[in-house]
């Protein structure tokens, strides 16, 4: 009389699930490689365009007016800031010296607040620049979207070349090495 008889599994079926695991893990990995693109596209400035944005207008804080399409023709460099924004209040002395510096070059430089009339002329008064500084108000930052800004947040930089295509994006605060590369690449 025998006993009872183990089942042991066939070697075939050993096999079967050692690759059946790797399959899945493989699996596994490649969603989570998608899904951390996706998540790091969503942080990162998309390349797109405004059509609107050249025939828009913006206030000064002394009174005037800044047409953007007086200043197609020449590289500009549009920052979107506001003086609740510590990185973006970090930046101004180095977009300053980045537009004195160049301005005699042909290169502009533009302040776009995202903030009301009374903090910038206030936060002006306190460190003033020698660039530009329009009032885009809350609506700046719909440009901002517009321009490739998905995340919504502030500093950020766009460059555009002479003829007033987006060649460059940056979600935060810019760096001279970067700075100095937009320069060169314009």
């Amino acid at each position: 009389m025998s006993g009872p008889q183990s089942a042991a599994p066939a070697r075939g079926a050993k096999s079967s699930d050692k690759t059946r695991r790797w399959l899945l893990a493989g699996a596994g990995a490649a969603a989570a490689a998608v899904g951390a693109g996706i998540a790091l596209r969503r942080l990162e400035p998309e390349a797109t365009e405004s059509p609107r944005f050249w025939t828009l207008s913006y206030p000064t804080p002394d009174g005037g007016t800044i047409r953007m399409a007086d200043l197609r023709g020449r590289p500009l460099l549009l920052n979107f800031w506001a003086t609740w924004c510590p990185p973006c209040v970090d930046e101004m002395p180095l977009l300053d010296r980045f537009y004195t510096e160049n301005k005699a070059n042909g290169w502009q430089v533009l302040g776009l607040a995202v903030d009301q009339l009374d903090p910038v002329k206030r936060f002006l008064g306190k460190l003033p620049v020698q660039f530009p500084i329009g009032l885009a108000g809350l609506a700046g930052t719909e440009i901002a979207r517009e321009l490739g800004n998905a995340a919504g947040g502030l500093p950020f930089s766009v460059l555009f070349d002479a003829e007033g295509k987006a060649r460059e994006r940056k979600l935060g605060r810019l760096s001279p090495d970067e700075l100095a590369a937009w320069r060169r690449a314009a």
